[in-house]
């Protein structure tokens, strides 16, 4: 179902839902590098920074979580953020919160396998590509896949966010 880029066959709790669903994908690992921002992440893959995509975890004024991907060398525009929410504000979450909130850690968040389904948006620039890169829920673990792939894992929403 899926082809591996990487020296370790570990699989991640994403990889898991994934091969469950039966939804086509590739994994990459980068774990022998010190990578951790997201444009370190892209060139150690050796790919263009505008298919690598961070996910973001925001709270709502109203209280709701939201999960925001966004192209790795951009910045969530929080006002855009809310707009595509419907939210009066929304703020990045504590990194503290992260954890319980997600199941997940800072450097390892996937918009896939997360406690809870929150809304969840992708910038529109995904579109342009033919597959997408995002956390594969652990650090130094990638997966690729195309959008309608990952609107199957998960619903999500295109929109501008940066």
């Amino acid at each position: 179902m899926h082809r591996t880029k990487s020296k370790s066959n570990e699989k991640t709790n994403v990889m898991r839902i994934l091969d469950a669903l039966k939804i086509s994908y590739q994994s990459h690992c980068y774990a022998d590098s010190k990578a951790v921002s997201g444009m370190e992440i892209a060139e150690a893959l050796y790919q263009d920074p505008d298919r690598v995509f961070k996910t973001l975890v925001t709270v709502g004024k109203s209280g709701n979580h939201y999960v925001f991907m966004i192209p790795a060398a951009g910045e969530l525009d929080l006002k855009k953020a809310a707009e595509c929410v419907r939210e009066k504000s929304v703020r990045m979450i504590k990194s503290r919160d992260l954890l319980p909130v997600t199941g997940y850690i800072h450097g390892g968040c996937s918009p896939i396998g997360m406690k809870k389904k929150f809304p969840t948006a992708i910038h529109r620039t995904a579109a342009d590509f033919d597959t997408v890169f995002f956390s594969a829920g652990k650090i130094g673990y990638q997966v690729e896949m195309s959008l309608s792939d990952l609107e199957r894992a998960v619903e999500i929403r295109l929109a501008d966010l940066i």
